[in-house]
């Protein structure tokens, strides 16, 4: 195995070790509680604690939003009630925030019809499209070994009972 190949040594803070983090110098990387913030052309770090990559990834790894893109991806264009039906247990006031949030970052389209009564429509815009096709892998990975995930756990409880 080269150096090239090996494994990085990770820090505590999940980066390989020595990957140079943007603005070390200051707290975290990120001063964007304080006013300076993110600027075109610095570099984006999803494990700075304060860096605006860190919130678009929270938003998108949330109990929905992942679902909701793949169902879009599987299905093409639903409506609401649709994908509501396609993504259960979502309830309503749920899939409006995650609809909206992923609308507003740009990975989704709703587009209104004029109709009587009002048709609306969800579809995936090209980053949305993107981004589905790289965890719909994921989703079909985690239905495959959800039964030895169980199995797993089933030992590790019976090996650390509660006490």
């Amino acid at each position: 195995m080269t150096t090239e190949e090996a494994p990085r040594a990770r820090t505590g803070t999940g980066r390989p070790e020595g990957r140079e983090v943007p603005g070390a110098d200051r707290e975290d990387g990120w001063a964007a509680r304080s006013g300076e913030g993110w600027e075109p052309g610095q570099e984006l770090d999803v494990f700075a604690r304060l860096c605006p990559s860190r919130e678009v990834f929270a938003e998108l790894v949330d109990k929905w939003s992942m679902l909701i893109l793949m169902s879009l991806l599987a299905c093409g264009p639903q409506r609401f009630s649709e994908l509501q039906r396609g993504v259960g247990g979502v309830s309503r006031k749920m899939l409006t925030q995650s609809l909206r949030n992923l609308e507003r970052s740009g990975l989704v389209l709703r587009t209104v019809f004029p109709e009587t009564p009002p048709r609306v429509v969800y579809d995936l815009l090209p980053p949305g499209r993107e981004l589905a096709e790289l965890v719909a892998p994921i989703g079909r990975w985690t239905e495959r070994s959800t039964g030895r995930m169980m199995a797993a756990r089933e030992a590790f409880d019976a090996a650390h009972p509660e006490g």
